[in-house]
């Protein structure tokens, strides 16, 4: 590509579809309205609907937003959705592998009870979506894989070995298919959010000695905000990130420098 080639349509996502897993709260809706925002058609599986403010938002946009009611830790609930996307969007361009969950125990207290859904859903699920999704991708000969990891997928972290773990896994996940995958003109990326207002970070924030300690580990001074994390997704999603793979970007204001 010659330089003077270079322009704003690099970072169009017209006529693209994709699948946004957690798509309906949180990060997730940050990602998926990014997309949207963009010019992608979203497709959000997920155990349960929200209050309809996604779809609102996303068909704000004038895209596409579909709902399909789904566990995607049960069998063959991956392939459903993949399948899914394709038939009702047209095609399946992007997957963002958001859904995930968090249960913390002192490690004492920390079984098997709870490690195994995490795995199933923060790491497995993860994989079965991206193995399904590249049987449309490796024949199109383009794809955009954007995981989601964390701050744990570089650091350890009291109370939830299972969280930690998975997160690690995403980084190597993340790693590993775009060294197969690059040759299909695939990319795989993961995105690590560091610290974000969001609800799951509700209780620490308004702790005032356990909010300073965050502020204080944070050089921007700030808890990130969801909109913080859509630029990243849209250049991950778009022809701009074409030669970016295999990387974990954190978006942490600067958290892990400190």
């Amino acid at each position: 590509m010659d330089i003077t080639e270079f322009n704003r349509d690099f970072f169009s996502l017209e006529g693209k579809s994709a699948v946004v897993t957690g798509g309906n709260t949180g990060l997730g809706q940050a990602f998926a309205l990014a997309l949207a925002t963009a010019g992608a058609d979203v497709l959000v599986p997920s155990i349960a609907d929200d209050d309809g403010t996604t779809r609102k938002l996303i068909e704000a946009e004038g895209r596409r937003f579909e709902f399909l009611e789904c566990d995607l830790t049960r069998p063959g609930v991956p392939a459903q959705v993949v399948d899914a996307c394709v038939e009702r969007l047209g095609s399946l361009d992007i997957l963002v592998n958001s859904a995930g969950m968090s249960i913390n125990r002192q490690v004492e207290e920390f079984g098997r009870e709870h490690w195994d859904p995490m795995v199933s859903l923060n790491l497995t699920a993860a994989f079965e979506l991206s193995h399904e999704a590249i049987r449309y991708m490796i024949p199109q000969r383009s794809g955009k894989i954007i995981n989601i990891a964390s701050m744990f997928s570089f650091l350890g972290g009291q109370w939830s070995p299972a969280y930690a773990a998975t997160k690690h896994g995403i980084a190597g996940f993340t790693k590993a298919y775009c060294d197969e995958l690059a040759q299909h003109n695939i990319q795989v990326n993961a995105i690590a959010p560091g610290y974000f207002a969001t609800k799951i970070t509700e209780q620490t924030r308004s702790d005032p000695a356990a909010n300073q300690r965050v502020l204080d580990h944070i050089p921007a001074g700030r808890w990130g905000e969801v909109a913080d994390l859509m630029g990243t997704t849209v250049f991950l999603a778009s022809r701009a990130a074409d030669y970016v793979n295999g990387h974990v970007l954190p978006v942490d204001g600067g958290y892990l420098v400190r």
